[in-house]
């Protein structure tokens, strides 16, 4: 599958460390481990990080023709602090250069020649007025794209007005327990429990935003998931979390495997539980790992 995967591309400080990351870019390197083409577009500063960035996506296997240098802003950088069951707290600094992605005619023409399979896309850089018109432009100029919205709230760092907005144009909706609680408020009819009622929460997102599958994470729980008219749970192999900093995002990739290979949605859910458990076992958003680790681990 080609997949085009819109966002920020961040250094993520943890503890004195600086690892790569940001969610875009982490799905983007976990879907090119699943063996399929994946094209990041972001930007990065005239700075050392955005210099080692490019590096780092390159020895990975990347293209990274499509990520601007931006010599106005730096590269983007979030503060991390990990409470003891290894779950982060973020602060993002901003603006950053991935607030102003940039792509001329010639290089969209380019990014969506021959056409993309998926678009992925989350809330945090869409924020950003030049991100987000970039979004629009990409989703007009491959109409047959589907759609995965990958959720991650961040504190202060979105509004209502542009979560509806970017659901009314995803095929697919990821989210976490917590952000169940945002998005129910933006559907008609939905009980106050929603956390205990994850099905009807799912159904009445699809049937709200036109959706074809909703799937939300339930850390060391699983995940619910629906698809079509399916709907599962899954559970997570019990692992010891090292941190969980691009689980999620590892877990959104392995999701966008399995649906895109027509796998069951039992399957596509176990599956994908797997993979974000593995991630959450090593250290960094985007550690390395294969297909086969997965299956030893559940």
């Amino acid at each position: 599958m080609k997949i085009i995967s819109v966002g920020e591309i961040l250094w993520d400080l943890v503890s004195g460390r600086e690892f790569l990351g940001g969610a875009p870019l982490n799905f983007a390197l976990h879907a090119n481990q699943l063996g399929h083409e994946v094209l990041i577009v972001s930007a990065l500063g005239r700075d050392d990080r955005g210099s080692r960035a490019l590096a780092e996506i390159a020895a990975r296997g990347m293209r990274t023709d499509f990520i601007s240098c931006v010599p106005d802003h730096p590269s983007g950088v979030v503060s991390v602090v990990m409470s003891r069951n290894g779950l982060p707290s973020y602060t993002i600094h901003r603006p950053a250069a991935y607030d102003f992605p940039a792509l001329d005619d010639a290089a969209l023409e380019s990014l969506v020649s021959p056409p993309p399979d998926w678009i992925y896309f989350g809330t945090l850089q869409q924020l950003s007025p030049p991100a987000h018109q970039l979004l629009e432009r990409l989703i007009i100029s491959a109409p047959n794209a589907r759609r995965c919205y990958d959720v991650n709230l961040r504190r202060d760092s979105y509004t209502p007005a542009l979560v509806r907005s970017l659901l009314t144009v995803a095929d697919i909706l990821k989210l976490n327990e917590d952000e169940v609680v945002e998005v129910s408020a933006l559907l008609p009819n939905q009980s106050a429990n929603v956390q205990n009622d994850l099905e009807c929460f799912c159904r009445n997102a699809a049937m709200e935003f036109s959706l074809e599958g909703v799937c939300v994470t339930r850390g060391e729980n699983g995940c619910a998931l629906l698809i079509g008219n399916e709907f599962v749970t899954a559970g997570a192999p019990k692992v010891s979390v090292v941190d969980t900093i691009g689980a999620g995002d590892a877990f959104c990739a392995a999701l966008l495997h399995g649906i895109g290979l027509n796998w069951p949605p039992a399957k596509v859910a176990s599956f994908a539980c797997g993979v974000g458990a593995l991630v959450a076992s090593r250290s960094g958003g985007s550690p390395v790992w294969r297909p086969e680790d997965v299956v030893a681990l559940t």
